[in-house]
């Protein structure tokens, strides 16, 4: 680096000219040599940096970044400006300003940088500022990705069916909630806490002390079985295993897996009594009938068929007499060993009851059994001989069928399906029920018994998003999907504290003047790896996991402070669009949350409009009429979107607070040339009109779709015949240059209006 990389004084006398020429020199060495970038900024240009500064940004040497503005450097001039924003106060004051920042180098690639930066001469910023940068995108993707494990340990911590537990010198350092429950204990009552209150005295917490922790000083680990207690004093048997997180120090302290075992203990005594009672009966009776052989046998008997009895029980479903899960895995495995020795297939037929749940819930457990097992009988006279049909468990049944290939396990189930759709007369009641079928097929979709029932689960779960009623074999696709299911779901669980979430605003126009009278808010999903997700897939992934409660109170809050924003730089009010999926209208405090958004935004409530779906609506009609009520109270606009594509009653419609119905796309796409979905346009104008509403057509691509609107009485449209979705910076321009469609085609236009 030169001696001009800093302002210098006026040229001394020659001694101190060769005192400074040296001093320099050895500076650049220095300077030229660090691990480190260093830059002088002055009025936004760069006007001296060293190598290490030039390689991090891409450039050949040093000599080519001068002359360049700084601003290049950043991702965009907002990035720029907010930098300076918050560094001048700082460097102003005298002080270092430190930060960490994507910036771009010379390719456009972005990167993180840590840069330190001080004014040359605090009192006079003209004079510029020298940086310090380094790259740390490295060391942040290190960051990003601890975070990311530290994030599925915890998942796995938390969702966990066992109790777990983290010890240091005998006290909680942290817990699952399994374990507080297993002890009976509130969330967080633990922490802190000394181990000996789940022991039921002292003298058992000091033998489980060296019991447990002896091992740990070998290295080794504890497993054995324990008695302890609850927190109301409960006994409760547990099978405890415990290891020293560190072994080389153990005063890091040790982790605890705890499982409640009190139920197979329960059972094993009972087991064990009455194995006892059985053998004194035995003997008694021995002794009182030794005289005869007859007797004696009589008892033999007796005892080999008690012992039956309980084998029958530990392998077989107590409620049809179908093979239990345990038997099923050891029939499975030998069928799949005969298949590999002959190089044959299997089938493995996966059967759920659509909505069984409904019959237990309306009719009772016992009504529901009665089906179950008239179901397993039916279940059998649809197999071979050498088939297996089990019971997992619930309404769940799975099919085992040995040299059988994907046409035969087709015919299997259809007959399955044939046999289930016939109705089941249980006393006074016909019931019917119909099956999702998943199969998975030896050797393609898993070579062992748990990877074909996780197939065929899969493929079972595929037939009932197509539609229930249904069998589906399975794919590789399907277990990319499920595998890209699980994907998105914990990348959701992260998107809004990552800022990966956006809105964009669709312009809504009015087909009488002409002008944009609202926007609706679409939510858009930018993950750093996946790249753009759309909503069709991830907005069923938020709602099935709750996450959409959340993600829709921030669409909530963000779409009205936008429209606040908008309002404040001069644009006229107008209605902003926001769509409610059937989770969030069943949030308990929905009309609350939403008045206490527009309060803190200070929004009058007509300018929110909630869009919600036929379906949302329909599920619960007079909850649906409670909420709507509420909502209207408060002054918030309703409507009901995608109208004609779900089932809805007009008996209900009528009575529900809403002001208008939007035309689905579907409906509107074909409107030149299908005379079917102009009668149904027409019908849902014509019907709104009578009951008052207003009406707003989406996905309006062409002049001809607007004017056929127009002429049945529609008076909004939106779609991209003039307006794809706008980023928020782009809507104010928009509604400043009013509707370009418009103008191009003014005699259409008039002549329309």
């Amino acid at each position: 680096m030169s001696e001009d990389l800093l302002p210098t004084d006026p040229a001394p006398s020659s001694d101190v000219n060769r005192q400074l020429e040296l001093a320099l020199r050895e500076r650049d060495i220095i300077l030229g040599s660090a691990g480190l970038g260093i830059v002088y900024v002055r009025q936004r240009v760069i006007l001296r940096c060293n190598g290490r500064y030039a390689e991090i940004f891409g450039y050949a040497d040093a000599s080519e970044p001068l002359g360049r503005s700084s601003v290049e450097l950043y991702p965009d001039e907002p990035a720029f400006k907010q930098l300076g924003a918050e560094a001048y106060p700082v460097m102003a004051s005298g002080q270092r300003y430190k930060t960490e920042r994507l910036m771009r180098r010379r390719n456009g690639e972005l990167f993180w940088a840590s840069m330190t930066g001080r004014l040359i001469a605090p009192d006079d910023p003209a004079q510029g500022s020298i940086w310090i940068v380094d790259d740390i995108t490295e060391q942040r993707q290190a960051q990003d990705a601890l975070a990311a494990v530290t994030a599925e340990l915890q998942l796995i911590l938390e969702h966990s069916m066992v109790g777990i537990v983290f010890l240091r010198d005998r006290r909680v350092t942290r817990c699952n909630r399994s374990f507080e429950l297993l002890f009976g204990y509130e969330p967080g009552e633990l922490n802190g806490s000394s181990s000996r209150q789940w022991y039921l005295s002292d003298a058992d917490w000091e033998a489980a002390g060296q019991r447990c922790y002896e091992p740990f000083k070998q290295g080794r680990a504890f497993e054995g079985e324990m008695l302890l207690r609850k927190k109301d004093g409960t006994p409760v048997h547990c099978e405890v295993r415990s290891k020293a997180i560190d072994v080389s120090d153990l005063s890091r302290g040790s982790i605890w897996i705890t499982m409640d075992i009190s139920a197979r203990k329960n059972a094993e005594g009972a087991l064990v009594q009455a194995k006892d009672e059985l053998e004194h009966l035995i003997k008694k009776r021995t002794r009182q009938l030794q005289q005869t052989v007859l007797a004696m046998e009589q008892k033999v008997l007796e005892q080999q068929r008690a012992e039956a009895h309980i084998q029958r029980l530990a392998h077989f479903d107590a409620l049809t007499g179908l093979p239990n899960r345990v038997l099923l895995a050891e029939r499975c495995h030998q069928a799949i060993e005969i298949a590999r020795r002959h190089g044959e297939s299997l089938a493995l037929v996966f059967l759920d009851l659509d909505h069984f749940k409904n019959v237990n819930d309306s009719l009772g457990h016992r009504f529901g059994d009665e089906l179950l097992k008239t179901l397993a009988r039916r279940l059998k006279t649809a197999v071979r001989e050498q088939d297996t049909v089990s019971r997992l468990g619930g309404d769940e049944f799975i099919l085992v069928l040995p040299g059988t290939d994907n046409t035969g396990a087709g015919h299997v189930a259809e007959k399955v399906m044939e046999l289930a759709a016939q109705p089941f007369q249980i006393e006074q009641h016909e019931l019917n029920v119909t099956p999702s079928i998943g199969i998975a097929m030896y050797p393609s979709d898993g070579s062992d018994f748990d990877a074909l029932c996780r197939s065929a689960d899969i493929a079972m779960y595929r037939a009932k998003q197509d539609g229930r009623n249904s069998f589906r074999f399975f794919t590789s696709l399907m277990q990319a999907e499920a595998r890209r299911g699980l994907q998105l779901e914990n990348s959701l669980r992260r998107a809004l504290e990552r800022d990966q979430l956006s809105l964009v605003y669709q312009p809504q126009v009015s087909l009488v003047s002409g002008q944009v009278i609202g926007a609706e808010a679409l939510l858009r999903w930018r993950h750093p790896e996946l790249g753009e997700v759309s909503p069709a897939e991830f907005i069923p992934v938020a709602e099935s996991t709750g996450l959409i409660v959340p993600i829709g109170e921030w669409v909530m809050r963000t779409a009205v402070q936008q429209l606040k924003a908008w309002m404040a730089q001069g644009m006229a009010p107008l209605v902003m669009s926001v769509n409610l999926s059937s989770v969030q209208f069943r949030h308990n405090d929905l009309p609350g949350q939403i008045s206490r958004i527009l309060d803190e935004v200070a929004l009058p409530a007509e300018l929110l409009e909630l869009e919600l779906t036929e379906g949302v609506a329909m599920r619960d009609p007079q909850g649906a009429i409670a909420v709507m009520n509420d909502l209207h109270r408060r002054g918030i606009r309703l409507s009901i979107d995608d109208f004609g594509t779900g089932y809805s009653s007009l008996s209900y419609l009528k009575k529900f607070r809403v002001y208008k119905l939007k035309v689905d796309q579907s409906f509107v796409r074909d409107l030149g040339d299908d005379p079917e979905d102009r009668a149904i346009v027409s019908a849902i104008i014509s019907m709104a009109h009578s009951l008052g509403l207003q009406t707003i057509a989406e996905g309006v691509e062409t002049l001809e779709q607007m004017q056929f609107l127009r002429s049945q009485g529609c008076k909004e449209v939106q779609g991209y015949l003039f307006s794809r979705p706008l980023r928020a910076e782009e809507f104010p321009a928009f509604v400043a240059a009013g509707t370009r469609v418009l103008d191009e085609h003014a005699e259409l236009w008039h002549y329309a209006i």
